[in-house]
């Protein structure tokens, strides 16, 4: 169950630009864009780049696809780059890393943008943007399994990710469940399809969107966790988290983020 070691980073290049190849991030702080910037500029750990630290894959927020890096997140973040004059850089990294705040304070990207749902917790290791993102937990199994809630999986194997909300949920609301924990969602789900478990717990979002392409799988119970997505920065970054908040607030008002928000999920958000 363990994640290769190596880590893998893209770099994401607007249209009509050359390809360059990827490499690792530096521990180098720059002003966005390579420019003066002044003391209001954020500080980037590369010229040029906006390092994002991510856990591939979480499908439709950021995955591979024909070796370029997509999703939701990836082109909000695409717009953060943009208004700082840079280009997005995504490194690949297991998912404890990042919600605790060692791969931001460890100059490994400038931001975290990985489904990452805003706790307490969290908030001590590192700073939120404000949220961009609705979210509550769910579970996912076959159809012919029955499976509807926690009660349903007594003496049974329930498949977990690490280091999220919905390990914490199923830890504190799965009495009697056999918990089994895998370091990313694709590991997670491939554990379900195959039987390996009975049933996973996550996020609703990408839950809906793996069983678009499976069948015999459903979503069963949704939790009302009352989750909201935000993106990470290194504490104390604050010239950064004005750039994001700035951004994400242009593209609601503009009718930027509803329209990712459609291309994503089929339909347009709902707050």
């Amino acid at each position: 169950m363990l994640r290769r070691s190596k880590l893998k980073v893209f770099a994401l290049l607007p249209a009509l630009t050359l390809a360059v190849a990827a490499a690792g991030c530096g521990s180098e702080t720059t002003p966005a864009g390579g420019q003066t910037g002044g003391a209001d500029a954020p500080a980037l750990i590369k010229s040029g780049k906006l390092v994002t630290c991510t856990g591939l894959p979480y499908e439709p927020f950021q995955f591979e696809k024909d070796g370029k890096v997509i999703g939701f997140d990836v082109e909000l973040v695409d717009l953060v780059a943009k208004k700082l004059n840079v280009t997005q850089e995504i490194v690949d990294t297991p998912f404890d890393g990042i919600q605790s705040g060692v791969d931001l304070d460890s100059g490994k990207c400038d931001l975290a943008a990985a489904g990452m749902t805003i706790t307490d917790t969290r908030k001590q290791n590192f700073d939120f943007s404000d949220p961009y993102f609705e979210a509550t937990q769910a579970l996912v199994a076959k159809k012919s399994a029955g499976v509807t809630d926690f009660d349903k999986l007594k003496g049974k194997k329930l498949g977990v990710q690490n280091g999220t909300t919905g390990m914490e949920y199923a830890a504190k609301n799965a009495p009697g469940v056999e918990l089994v924990t895998f370091e990313d969602l694709g590991l997670l789900l491939t554990a379900v399809e195959t039987g390996t478990v009975d049933a996973a717990i996550n996020d609703n979002g990408v839950l809906f969107d793996w069983i678009k392409k499976k069948p015999d799988f459903e979503v069963g119970k949704e939790f009302d966790t009352g989750e909201q997505y935000g993106i990470g920065v290194k504490k104390g970054n604050a010239a950064l988290l004005k750039v994001i908040n700035e951004t994400l607030a242009a593209a609601k008002s503009s009718g930027d983020y509803d329209k990712i928000y459609e291309k994503w999920f089929g339909k347009k958000p709902t707050k």
